[in-house]
């Protein structure tokens, strides 16, 4: 079986969580309609969500409603390959609408063997690959009676934008859907799926399933007493690729990634959150692309 279909049977997986967790309560202990609010009474005030609760992952994209400023530096290596990415982030919320500003920088360079000269040279493309926009708001929640089980589905849409340079001169649309699930006062997962659609005169036409699995385990200051850190989540990520397109289609790109973040005491108003993490190749196609990396992340909330 491909990987790529297991992937599938952990969304769905986790789908079934959401529906079969707990038993259908009485009708004496189902929520007052006080608690319901929003279109259809779909949401649930008794959520965590929105709350900064869930920790940002390190690599895949965010589903917690946020204010915060972004600063990330990705390294990675391969045979005769470096690949360096920075990424400045911003995120203003108006309600439970999250709007979210991405400028990243990539250098790639390649070292090969010059059949004329015989000497080793090295083949270097750097630029702002594209501008992204992109929106997100909770569409439902459930909120078990115990308050074990906290489940939020999130709506969004990326847009990147070309931005005219030497790798930056596609389109790229990706509609999303997002998990947002809390077990107990500790576990969190996080996921995200989505289709990503290129326009334009490079890659266009092409499409790919985006997929992200986040693990986290928050452990607050008296659990974990770290001088000047108010929370630290261990995490743990699932990152992968699917090709759609004929030639590409089952074609796979499973990274994992391991790491923490840590919330430290606030400066003023605004909170720093700093991040690290080591990322590995699981499967081939993974590993065509990337021997080992390092990702490094500072947020300021506020």
């Amino acid at each position: 079986m491909r990987l790529s279909r297991n992937i599938s049977i952990v969304f769905l997986l986790l789908f079934t969580i959401q529906a079969s967790a707990q038993p259908a309560p009485a009708p004496s202990q189902s929520p007052s309609a006080g608690q319901r609010y929003g279109w259809f009474n779909l949401l649930d005030h008794r959520s965590i969500y929105g709350q900064s609760w869930f920790p940002e992952p390190l690599r895949g994209p965010e589903t917690d409603v946020d204010r915060e400023l972004r600063l990330d530096y990705f390294h990675g290596e391969a045979q005769d390959r470096q690949s360096d990415q920075l990424k400045a982030e911003l995120e203003y919320n108006v309600g439970l609408l999250t709007f979210e500003l991405e400028l990243p920088y990539e250098r790639d360079s390649e070292s090969f063997a010059n059949p004329i000269t015989h000497k080793i040279e090295r083949d270097t493309s750097e630029g702002i690959p594209a501008i992204e926009f992109s929106a997100r708001h909770p569409i439902y929640q459930y909120v078990s009676n115990d308050n074990f089980f906290d489940y939020t589905l999130v709506g969004a849409l990326e847009v990147a934008v070309p931005s005219g340079s030497k790798i930056g001169k596609d389109t790229e649309f990706v509609p999303q859907l997002f998990q947002s699930i809390r077990l107990g006062d500790h576990f969190s997962i996080q996921t995200t799926a989505g289709l990503s659609m290129l326009v334009g005169p490079e890659e266009g036409g092409s499409n790919a399933f985006e997929y992200n699995v986040v693990f986290g385990y928050n452990l607050e200051h008296d659990e974990l007493p770290l001088p000047g850190v108010l929370r630290t989540i261990p995490i743990f990520e699932l990152n992968g690729e699917t090709g759609l397109n004929r030639g590409e289609s089952g074609a796979n790109e499973l990274f994992g990634t391991i790491g923490a973040r840590f919330n430290l005491q606030a400066i003023g108003k605004a909170q720093p959150r700093i991040g690290v993490g080591y990322v590995f190749p699981i499967d081939q196609g993974a590993r065509d692309e990337l021997d080992w990396g390092i990702i490094t992340s500072l947020v300021f909330e506020f």
